[in-house]
């Protein structure tokens, strides 16, 4: 037979389990929150600083900018992106910053300071056009399924695919791609 009257027992017991659910759920809640920002910080927000006048007047020297390091994990690199490599994965290199020009496939060759991909003249739009020195691309060059040729948007005063010692820059050696400039203020915003 039950008595009848206030159970205290029952009643702290209720507000103590109810009070450790919540504790959990805000605890899963702090840990979700950490993960998905730590992957974002990782995969989207890694940031690296420009190092020389290869990338004006885009990116000047100094300037740091956030890499998204998962992007070409879904797609590889288009045309007219600015991608952040180690020249022929030389772990002990700094990290290059260029603009891909041509594409695995395509054929690049540089006449008269002017760049052409499969015959056609090239023009971006951005930096200077014309080049003092065509390098490897003096006579056509066919990319390789996995190769991209990459240029400095500041062309005579970038060292790039043209040189020997950089050459076409492989998929796997690709850290990622530039996407905004975080640092200074005044160029504070997206990569074109």
């Amino acid at each position: 037979m039950k008595k009848k009257g206030l159970s205290f027992y029952k009643r702290r017991r209720a507000i103590q389990t109810s009070a450790v659910q919540e504790v959990i759920i805000h605890l899963g809640v702090c840990v979700l929150a950490f993960v998905i920002g730590c992957v974002l910080v990782y995969y989207f927000m890694t940031s690296l600083t420009c190092v020389g006048q290869a990338m004006e007047p885009t990116v000047g020297s100094g300037d740091q900018v956030f890499v998204n390091r998962f992007i070409y994990s879904l797609s590889a690199p288009k045309d007219g992106d600015v991608v952040v490599f180690k020249p022929n994965g030389n772990v002990n290199s700094h990290f290059y910053m260029r603009r891909v020009i041509g594409t695995p496939g395509d054929t690049v060759e540089i006449k008269e300071g002017f760049i052409y991909i499969n015959g056609e003249l090239y023009e971006t739009g951005i930096g200077s056009e014309q080049m003092d020195f065509a390098g490897i691309a003096q006579e056509e060059l066919k990319l390789d399924k996995d190769e991209f040729f990459v240029l400095g948007d500041n062309r005579n005063a970038s060292e790039d695919s043209r040189n020997a010692d950089i050459g076409t820059v492989r998929r796997q050696d690709i850290y990622g791609m530039a996407w905004f400039v975080r640092y200074p203020w005044e160029n504070f915003g997206w990569i074109p």
